[in-house]
């Protein structure tokens, strides 16, 4: 590869600021990370997976140290911070579901912060890291990878704020005709703003990136499209069963979005929101952040990092949809959701369909309201 390949790429050039920069980060992360886990065990928290996760973490530390001072192989050092790194999101994770926030008052503010989600979030950050350094990412490519998840995800930010304002101009005909709308007329401004607000971000970003409608990828259904959507919903109704199960044999609850409760109060929405998830939600939110998220992350990441930094933007946005409960049942509801949307990436990476995700995505959210009938 020629020097401007190499950099273009964002690899590691050879200098050596460059070169340490990665390792440097992940020493910074994963000491952050023993330390949100040792102070809640100083302040009394007993739960052993504190202990290991904070181990982990240690791990991590000396592993990107020794990269650091170039003692150790990035082939071999990358695969182990990442994989420490991981064990700690999956052990703070759990204390987290179990009730144990590790919560510590801010000197001078006030303010309580649970180190424990802090362990999580920035253990999270040392699992791509500790790949990227695995890779060969140089300190300019993995600046340029966080810039450009940063600006996916004010984009997918966007796309919130953009339906709450379609639904300011969607309603506004009904209250001039018919004055304060019922639930069933909400119902249907909800999801007719749903797809406006998305479709208008998704064409306005298009257009500032002057690409045209030969950027979407939509084509014409055949047997293999038939099998793709068939074997996708059976792949994600069992990941959610199996997720599901699983959490119920470790104690785990999640927290109820917040659609499902207006369905359970009000059945009689289900006439609108069944067929709204397959007419559009699942075009609509795949439309947005597979096929223009996802496919734009492929020019800086690997396809299957995108798929997961996809699937990262699409979780977050989805918070405010699920904070009808604690913090403990949120984090375990949006773990499943990333699960799913790991499923849909994949499958849209796979096929290079929109059609098939939209799909898929579409009728599981139709199935899982069909059970509240």
């Amino acid at each position: 590869m020629s020097d401007t390949a190499r950099a273009a790429d964002g690899r590691d050039d050879g200098d050596s600021f460059s070169s340490a920069a990665v390792p440097t980060v992940g020493t910074v992360l994963s000491a952050v990370t023993v330390a949100a886990l040792l102070v809640p065990v100083r302040h009394g928290a007993d739960d052993p997976g504190l202990w290991i996760g904070a181990a982990a973490a240690l791990v991590a530390t000396g592993v990107f140290l020794g990269r650091r001072h170039d003692v150790l192989e990035r082939r071999l050092a990358g695969p182990v911070a990442a994989g420490a790194s991981f064990l700690v999101v999956v052990l703070s994770g759990y204390a987290i579901t179990q009730g144990v926030l590790g919560s510590v008052v801010v000197p001078g503010l006030e303010w309580s912060v649970s180190l424990l989600f802090v362990a999580f979030f920035v253990a999270s950050g040392g699992v791509g890291v500790g790949i990227a350094d695995y890779a060969g990412v140089s300190g300019r490519g993995l600046k340029h990878r966080l810039a450009r998840s940063t600006e996916m995800l004010l984009l997918a930010g966007i796309g919130l704020f953009a339906i709450s304002v379609a639904s300011l101009f969607v309603a506004l005909p009904v209250f001039l005709v018919a004055g304060e709308p019922t639930d069933f007329q909400w119902t249907i401004i909800e999801y007719v703003s749903f797809a406006v607000g998305l479709g208008a971000v998704t064409a306005g970003y298009l257009a500032l990136r002057d690409h045209d409608v030969s950027f979407i990828d939509l084509e014409r259904p055949t047997l293999r499209t038939v099998g793709w959507i068939v074997g996708g919903l059976i792949l994600i109704l069992a990941a959610n069963l199996g997720v599901s199960a699983l959490m119920t044999v470790f104690g785990i609850e999640g927290s109820e979005h917040t659609t499902t409760q207006q369905a359970a109060e009000n059945p009689d929405l289900l006439l609108v929101i069944i067929p709204a998830m397959v007419l559009f939600v699942g075009p609509f939110e795949e439309l947005l952040y597979r096929n223009v998220i996802q496919k734009t992350l492929y020019g800086t990441f690997s396809r299957y990092g995108a798929v997961v930094v996809a699937s990262v933007v699409f979780t977050a946005v989805h918070i405010s949809a699920y904070a009808t409960a604690g913090a403990d049942q949120i984090l375990a509801s949006l773990s499943l959701l990333f699960v799913l949307s790991l499923i849909l990436g994949t499958i849209y990476e796979r096929t290079d369909n929109l059609l098939v995700p939209a799909l898929v995505h579409g009728c599981y959210n139709a199935a899982i309201f069909l059970t509240l009938l």
